[in-house]
């Protein structure tokens, strides 16, 4: 493996793991795609550092629990701002 490989998968590990970031917040914040990022942290990393993949797998699982709640505040928010552009009209 690449030399600026490992050294990406391990800046977006610390990443993820300081701000408990998405995957997707990751890839924003890095300008990579979510493939990347994701294949980053999750299969290359176990190779290069396994104390630190564990310490990222236990966020992403975290985050994963999590998106339904996401998700829904998403769409009260969305549906919020409809009302009040509605409600101005």
């Amino acid at each position: 493996m690449k030399d600026y490989i490992s050294e990406r998968a391990r800046m977006l590990a610390c990443y993820i793991i300081e701000n408990e970031a998405t995957v997707r917040e990751t890839a924003k914040k890095f300008s990579l795609s979510k493939s990347s990022v994701h294949k980053d942290v999750t299969a290359r990393l176990e190779k290069i550092s396994p104390a630190l993949a564990t310490e990222v797998k236990k966020v992403l699982e975290h985050n994963k629990e999590e998106r339904h709640i996401r998700g829904g505040l998403a769409t009260k928010k969305k549906y919020e701002l409809i009302k009040a552009r509605e409600a101005n009209c």
